[in-house]
């Protein structure tokens, strides 16, 4: 029977990989049609959960948080199933002032409603002074009674919950997706529920194999924390005074679709065209203002080499805009309430006030030409006079003082940057010292170095908190960067018990770290989709993140015991302490991730490529758990760590999705 069900177990985690590379290459509709909504990939769960109940009652399971545990999981796949056979789905074509009273169905057909609905209203909330959307809101009458529908706040009525979807392009129609699920819901969350618990009691139980791991390492785990090659030219182009650019650098602009500091567009600006902070002497803000106001001279500048040829042509078009000016909306305007910012370029609405609209096609050129005779201090009078003036007519949609301080000091430390080189390098050294004289190790300086860090990071990520106004975790940058915070705290907690673990904590947080200085890591600060602004969310990825930081740390265990077979042992117990709550953190953030997305989709699993691979990971992590089975450690954990590799890079990179951050 144990055959069986571990046959079982690898059919099914193979289909579900196979799966997903299917629907690269297919499309979601085939897959869903032809794999995940098939009956014999419900028959293959379906005899999964009773080839694992058949084996409890035959050897008599009895250990009361391993079979609250399975059971969990059974009741989970009990709830799928009435999903899928009673679930009703569907959307509503909205139009403002007409009476509806029917949905439409995956399938095009029409189904009468329960009750009847009219779309009063249907607005786009945006972020104070930019475009970005940061709520759509429908204002409807169901049956007489008014209700409002947005992103992240449903409405039900007669057993139908109502989701905010889409809506028309002339702002008069509204979609809004129907979810009748009154047997699947309750099933399902009752199974998280137990799962939340038994989780939790595996790791509590005095009888349990976590328990007997702990007691061999002699330790609790109670942790308290306190805690291109280049060419220049034969004569340099003409630039700003440092001065005067930081002046110009303190002016604030509509960025990514937020109001940010003008040093924030100028960093990124010189990072697309030459790849650094700065170019040759010069910094950013001197970058910037020399392509605005020495446009002639900047333009003869070679630019970073590319290998593809729209990159470059990416690079020709920035040049281009900014000499055109088109990025400049430095300039706020309140109308009906609302605050736009323009450029000086921009085309200005009638109704706007004719003394405003001459200032701000007026005042460039005025700043141009003190600068062009090399007036500087009157230049700084009239940067100092524009900042005024948006302090003055950007009001609320500027960001606080804090926030913009914050960011300030985010852009002049390249935090991450210093901190990968560093964390690297002592991570290498350490991990020869470990060769030669393990027993330096256990000395106070490393602890302190990675500490340092630690809280240089920490620093970092509550900058970005700050200027962001979310939990860095947003993109694939500010998640590397949340994985090696994560990695130090585990380090720092567990390095004076195990001194090895410094060592890899240096090197895994120092290459997650160069990851995110990857120029494919892009760290641009945007608004947040409104359906992603949620703190189920928020839990759901910083708890998978845990998840993912311990797991890595089994990975760099196991392949120092394969390296090192003297160290076999302790390495085997150091991966087996981290194992267990790395399994109940991704338990706990898969499923709060179902609950999240059945709040705000209607749908608690969607099988995307990425919780297909969680799921995936979460089943192939969860086989060493089982001490009955017979398996060799160090080279499985070795190799299980392919499945993170391809939740996170795989899918964001390759397959795509819903979650792709790329």
């Amino acid at each position: 029977m144990k055959t069986s069900v571990i046959l079982l177990y690898i059919v099914v985690v193979v289909v579900m990989a196979a799966a997903t590379i299917v629907e690269k290459y297919q499309g979601t509709e085939y897959v869903g049609d032809n794999i995940y909504g098939a009956w014999w990939f419900s028959v293959l769960w379906a005899l999964l959960a009773a080839a694992t109940m058949f084996y409890f009652i035959k050897h008599r399971v009895r250990r009361p948080s391993v079979v609250a545990l399975h059971l969990s999981f059974v009741i989970i796949l009990a709830g799928a199933l009435l999903t899928h056979l009673t679930a009703r789905r569907g959307i509503v074509l909205l139009r403002q002032g007409v009476m509806t009273s029917q949905y439409l169905t995956k399938d095009m057909q029409e189904h009468p409603l329960p009750f009847s609905m009219t779309l009063d209203s249907f607005k786009i909330a945006y972020h104070e002074g930019t475009n970005a959307p940061a709520d759509y809101i429908s204002h409807v009458t169901i049956n007489h009674q008014p209700v409002v529908i947005s992103m992240n706040q449903i409405a039900s009525h007669d057993g139908i919950r109502l989701y905010q979807s889409s809506y028309d392009e002339d702002m008069q129609g509204s979609v809004l997706a129907i979810n009748s699920d009154p047997w699947g819901i309750p099933v399902t969350y009752l199974g998280y529920a137990l799962l939340f618990v038994s989780l939790i009691w595996i790791l509590i139980d005095p009888k349990g194999t976590y328990r007997q791991v702990l007691r061999r390492a002699a330790v609790c785990l109670v942790c308290c924390y306190g805690i291109a090659a280049y060419t220049t030219a034969t004569a340099s182009p003409r630039v700003l005074p440092q001065e005067t650019a930081d002046r110009f650098a303190r002016l604030f602009v509509v960025y990514n679709d937020r109001v940010c500091p003008m040093q924030t567009y100028a960093l990124d600006f010189n990072k697309k065209l030459y790849g650094k902070r700065h170019y040759q002497e010069f910094s950013a803000e001197q970058v910037l203002t020399g392509f605005i106001f020495f446009y002639d001279d900047w333009v003869k500048e070679p630019l970073k080499a590319e290998k593809k040829p729209m990159k470059m042509q990416e690079k020709q078009t920035i040049i281009q805009q900014i000499h055109q000016g088109t990025p400049l909306k430095i300039f706020p305007y309140e109308e009906r309430g609302r605050i736009t910012w323009y450029a000086p370029t921009s085309s200005f609405p009638e109704s706007m006030n004719e003394e405003h609209q001459k200032y701000m096609r007026d005042v460039f050129t005025r700043l141009n030409g003190e600068i062009q005779a090399g007036h500087y201090d009157l230049a700084n009078q009239y940067l100092d006079k524009m900042l005024q003036y948006q302090q003055t007519f950007g009001r609320h949609s500027l960001p606080s003082p804090l926030r913009t301080q914050a960011e300030r000091l985010y852009n002049q430390l390249p935090i991450p940057t210093i901190l990968f080189m560093a964390c690297l390098t002592i991570g290498f050294l350490l991990f020869f010292v470990d060769i030669f004289r393990p027993s330096w190790l256990r000395s106070w300086l490393p602890r302190l170095l990675l500490g340092m860090a630690f809280v240089a990071l920490s620093c970092c990520l509550a900058l970005r908190w700050i200027v962001t106004g979310t939990i860095p975790l947003s993109n694939g940058y500010e998640t590397m960067l949340t994985l090696a915070w994560i990695i130090m705290l585990v380090t720092l907690s567990m390095g004076k018990r195990f001194p090895v673990m410094l060592t890899f904590g240096f090197l895994l947080s120092g290459f997650f770290l160069l990851v995110s200085h990857i120029s494919q890591m892009d760290p641009q600060m945007t608004h947040l989709m409104p359906v992603l602004n949620s703190p189920l969310l928020t839990i759901h990825v910083s708890v998978i993140m845990m998840a993912f930081a311990l797991l890595s740390l089994t990975f760099i265990a196991s392949l120092t015991a394969l390296l090192s077979p003297r160290r076999s042992d302790e390495m085997l117990l150091l991966s087996q302490l981290m194992l267990y709550p790395a399994i109940t953190c991704l338990g706990f953030g898969i499923f709060i991730g179902a609950i999240w997305a059945n709040v705000s989709w209607g749908t608690y699993w969607s099988w995307d490529p990425k919780e297909t691979w969680a799921l995936i990971t979460l089943m192939v992590y969860a086989a060493p758990a089982h001490r009955s089975l017979r398996l060799n450690y160090h080279v499985y954990m070795t190799l299980a760590f392919l499945t993170i590799l391809m939740t996170y890079f795989g899918v964001n990179y390759y397959l795509g999705g819903m979650h792709a951050y790329a």
